[in-house]
């Protein structure tokens, strides 16, 4: 992505600027380039040096050294917390994540370019181990497509739970303003998701609520090494809806919602094979078998039902095949605001791509009715001034 998107406002264009020094780093305009340089110098010089741009964790690292030297390790009195202070983890590292590690701290080694400044390899590690298990993913400027890692201190002391009630929002600020005065810069924001009363733990989440409980805390413990025993963990709260049979006069025989469950396992690994191969004729092939199988016998609610849906909705809007689209976006939401918390950032981004579908769909009134349902959950998650938002008042 690193020719595609700015790397400094994160937004997506066809015809982007390359720095003429380093010959990696691309930006919208000379403004863009001008607001990013001081990230960018030190990057540019290593990216130089080496001849090539090394992996993002290996950059993040150089970068977070680079702040550290810089700014002796707190960047403003806002900071609780100095990075190198938080848990890495290295010790709890799974053997794949160590043998991850031991390329790149040579690598990292290579690139590194602060001068006389060296550290140890232990050091290293330990920076390496804190970016693991508290990077976060930032995305685009349409919060569409995940762009890359940072690294937010203050952030990474804020608890887990997995229907918590704050949100972590990425707003990339403006840079586009005729006059600088009005330039705001990039943040990241923790958003309240309702009131919370006086005393009351914030949290967020830090993996999708769209996953069993005992998968949810399978992720948890091996990307961030902790039990969840949030309330729906321990109660297993909308599991049963998650993995829920259709309602029918009769009821359906559990021998067949085994075997259609089994069925969906095995075609959600085709479709995602199909995926990444590009052969999009075939994600819908497959996801059209799929759903006739799932028909009165999973609920709309079960899992596999809604990343089929998911999927075929997102695939058949690119093949332009709207109406389908709609039909397949329509079904997914309805699914979704049974299982989200009812300002959850990810159901608004998919009430808001639903609303559009429709409207390309043609199917005008029903996609306005979406995207005003997007914006009113938007207005929560990401505020006023985000560019999402921004863009739907438009």
């Amino acid at each position: 992505l690193a020719t595609q998107v700015c790397h400094s406002c994160f937004r997506h264009q066809a015809k982007l600027h390359r720095c003429a020094q380093c010959k990696f780093a691309h930006y919208c305009d000379r403004t863009c380039q001008t607001a990013c340089w001081n990230e960018h110098k030190q990057e540019c010089g290593a990216i130089k040096k080496i001849g090539m741009a090394p992996s993002e964790n290996v950059r993040l690292a150089a970068r977070v050294l680079w702040r550290m030297h810089k700014d002796t390790g707190i960047v403003s009195d806002s900071q609780l917390i100095s990075v190198d202070q938080l848990e890495d983890h290295v010790a709890d590292l799974c053997e794949e994540d160590l043998k991850q590690l031991k390329i790149d701290v040579p690598n990292f080694l290579e690139y590194w370019s602060y001068g006389s400044k060296q550290h140890s390899v232990n050091y290293i590690s330990h920076i390496f181990g804190i970016i693991k298990c508290n990077g976060f993913t930032l995305s685009d400027q349409r919060g569409l497509q995940a762009v890359g890692v940072g690294l937010f201190p203050n952030l990474c002391l804020v608890n887990h739970d997995c229907w918590p009630n704050c949100t972590v929002i990425l707003n990339h600020g403006n840079q586009s303003a005729v006059s600088s005065a009005l330039h705001s810069q990039r943040r990241i924001e923790l958003r309240a998701l309702g009131k919370i009363p006086e005393g009351e733990e914030l949290t967020v989440s830090y993996v999708d609520f769209l996953n069993l409980s005992a998968d949810r805390q399978k992720k948890l413990k091996e990307h961030f090494h902790f039990e969840c025993t949030c309330e729906h963990c321990s109660q297993h709260i909308k599991d049963d809806l998650m993995m829920a049979a259709a309602e029918s006069e009769g009821k359906k025989p559990s021998d067949k919602v085994k075997e259609v469950t089994a069925f969906s396992k095995e075609c959600l690994e085709k479709i995602e094979r199909s995926r990444i191969e590009k052969d999009y004729h075939k994600v819908v092939k497959l996801c059209r078998e799929c759903l006739e199988k799932q028909e009165n016998v999973l609920a709309d609610t079960h899992l596999y039902k809604l990343r089929v849906l998911s999927i075929g909705s997102e695939v058949l809007s690119y093949l332009q095949f709207f109406s389908e689209a709609a039909d397949y976006a329509r079904r997914m939401v309805e699914g979704y605001m049974k299982l989200y918390h009812p300002n959850n950032a990810q159901l608004g981004m998919a009430i808001m791509r639903a609303g559009v579908t429709h409207w390309h769909a043609g199917q005008i009134e029903v996609g306005h009715g979406m995207i005003c349902k997007a914006y009113g959950i938007l207005m929560v998650t990401h505020g006023p001034n985000h560019a999402i938002t921004r863009d739907l008042e438009v």
